[in-house]
């Protein structure tokens, strides 16, 4: 009685043993397959910038007085130096007509003191009295030649000019707003990147752009770098020109920028959905004789459905793209599609 107790336990072992190695074998999986290749990458940061005039300012008169001519057309092209408008200024050229009139007649004065002042007819104190009135006059000329200057509103660079705020015999001061003058062309980009990729930027790299409503890719050429980053976004500040000869682009527009870092000619890049998170590392399911390994992989940039894998691939290495919650080490893996 005892000795089939044995036989019967052995037996019952043999039973558990066997359904144990059952339980630990490797299922088989059907999933889908991704070819790995190696291709060129383009590795660009997109930010957001606005479109500024080169130059701007609000034009306003250095003095006040009375408009008597304006001589621009509102939203219209204007040269450095052109006359916009012609303040009055017949009463400053009576003061420089009447202060020219007394320099003439102390130079004649000075002329005939000086013939004194050689026999002895007249103090040197007098003669020199005489060229302090002169320099004296010719310092008060000089003052309201400059006062009839600013009766010129001129304008300070090339670029377009405004709706006017002003009409003719307006009596206009020095706080009104003529109009607003913006250089165009070229204008200005900026825009913001993360502190990080500072050294990937230098002066003089070029960076395209387009803008809502057109589907043409601009470009333009980095000009200057904040030397600092904000220290609330950490980011850094990038202004770039860009040229506007036909004037199509206009200064307040919002600008989608895209930033070149580096080009790599044999960069593996495989499906997102690919890639496995651990609480270690990333790991990607590679089929080898027909059964799934797990690598190891080290990634790098990602794009919009694409991750860049930087160590643990190799060009015609199959992974999976499906099937991953499922996948052990040493599971027989049969693929329904193949993908490259």
């Amino acid at each position: 009685m005892a000795v089939v107790s044995s036989i019967t336990a052995c037996q019952g072992n043999k039973t558990d043993a066997s359904k144990s190695k059952a339980q630990g074998a490797p299922k088989s999986l059907r999933a889908e397959g991704w070819v790995v290749t190696t291709q060129r990458y383009n590795n660009d940061y997109a930010a957001s910038g606005s479109l500024l005039p080169n130059e701007v300012i609000d034009i306003h008169p250095e003095i006040s007085g009375r408009v008597t001519q304006i001589f621009f057309k509102e939203g219209g092209i204007v040269k450095k130096g052109q006359l916009l408008v012609q303040l009055y200024d017949a009463d400053i050229i009576a003061q420089i007509q009447k202060l020219q009139a007394q320099r003439d007649l102390q130079v004649k004065m000075e002329k005939r003191q000086a013939d004194l002042l050689k026999i002895g007819g007249i103090s040197r104190q007098d003669y020199e009295t005489t060229q302090t009135q002169i320099e004296s006059i010719d310092a008060d000329i000089a003052y309201q030649r400059a006062l009839l200057q600013k009766t010129k509103i001129v304008a300070p660079f090339d670029g377009k000019i405004g709706i006017r705020n002003i009409s003719p015999g307006a009596v206009i001061a020095t706080t009104t707003i003529v109009a607003n003058l913006q250089q165009i062309n070229p204008l200005k980009m900026d825009f913001t990147i993360p502190d990080q990729y500072r050294e990937n930027l230098k002066v003089g790299n070029t960076v395209s752009f387009n803008v809502d409503g057109t589907l043409d890719t601009l470009s333009g050429k980095i000009s200057a770098i904040d030397p600092g980053a904000d220290p609330t976004t950490r980011t850094i500040k990038v202004r770039a020109l860009v040229a506007n000869g036909d004037n199509k682009l206009v200064s307040g527009s919002f600008a989608h920028v895209m930033i070149p870092f580096n080009t790599e000619a044999d960069a593996i890049l495989i499906p997102s959905q690919a890639i496995i998170p651990t609480t270690r590392d990333k790991k990607v399911a590679v089929l080898k004789g027909g059964k799934a390994e797990l690598n190891t992989v080290i990634i790098g940039d990602r794009t919009t459905d694409r991750v860049l894998v930087l160590q643990g691939l190799s060009a015609g290495d199959t992974i999976l793209t499906t099937g991953l919650m499922q996948v052990k080490p040493g599971m027989e893996v049969k693929l329904t599609k193949v993908r490259s």
